[in-house]
């Protein structure tokens, strides 16, 4: 009998749009009738990183070569995800902070492609506290994150949906980003399907509660996930948003 009551619970918050888990901090979450895996993360309990490259300047490239290289330290991944938009040489297109040291500078510019549909927007973690905001906005502030990553479009703006998405587009992909919402907790999306930029704009907001949102990239969108056995390894990445342990030697 309780088998039952839990399988129609778990039935019940994947129709209504809520969550059914699969596992400590990952779970799967059914959202206009598609699948995405969201997983979510608190930084004053998590510690969350950045990884793009080895001591001697190489792009990881992979969630393998990274997870390699940090093993060496110590330093245990418990989850990771592509965080940004990269250049042929694997360089992030826009700012990248890594240990407090600015390795890429900030892009304010328009242009071709998503990272340009204005506005675009910084993911950032300063000690125990992350965010988004919008590019314009977090320069205004003077902040000088410990790490921090610029990706676009923003999906959702103080709110609002960014004002260049269409609800009926035809334009589908496989789609990632990240959010944080009024209670500080990180939540990284995934879609498991090809989805509207505005769709899972909607997620972040109304399902997920937050106020200001992040695309990081298009069909590349990958995950590692050990507790969910997913490793995911079919194209190359450039910046890594990751949550680790690390252990003194």
């Amino acid at each position: 009998m309780r088998f039952l009551l839990k399988l129609m619970a778990v039935s019940a918050a994947l129709f209504s749009g809520h969550v059914a888990m699969a596992g400590e901090t990952c779970r799967s979450v059914m959202h206009l009738g598609q699948p995405y895996t969201v997983c979510s993360f608190d930084p004053a309990r998590s510690e969350i990183r950045l990884y793009h490259s080895n001591y001697a300047g190489k792009p990881y490239g992979s969630f393998r070569a990274m997870l390699d290289d940090v093993a060496v330290d110590r330093t245990t991944v418990h989850f990771a995800m592509n965080a940004g938009m990269y250049h042929h040489d694997l360089s992030p297109v826009g700012l990248y902070v890594e240990n407090g040291i600015e390795r890429q500078k900030v892009s304010t510019k328009a242009g071709w492609g998503n990272f340009h549909l204005l506005p675009n927007g910084i993911f950032y973690v300063d000690g125990k506290k992350a965010g988004v905001m919008e590019t314009t906005a977090y320069l205004a502030t003077g902040m000088k994150s410990w790490y921090a990553t610029q990706s676009g479009p923003m999906l959702v703006i103080d709110g609002k949906i960014h004002p260049r998405f269409i609800p009926d587009s035809d334009s589908l992909h496989i789609r990632n980003g990240i959010g944080v919402d009024g209670k500080g907790i990180v939540h990284t999306v995934v879609s498991e399907r090809a989805v509207r930029f505005y769709d899972l704009a909607l997620l972040f907001r109304d399902e997920l509660g937050c106020a200001n949102a992040l695309f990081f990239d298009g069909t590349i969108s990958s995950l590692y996930v050990p507790e969910m056995k997913r490793h995911d390894g079919l194209f190359p990445v450039g910046p890594i948003f990751a949550v680790v342990t690390s252990r003194p030697g």
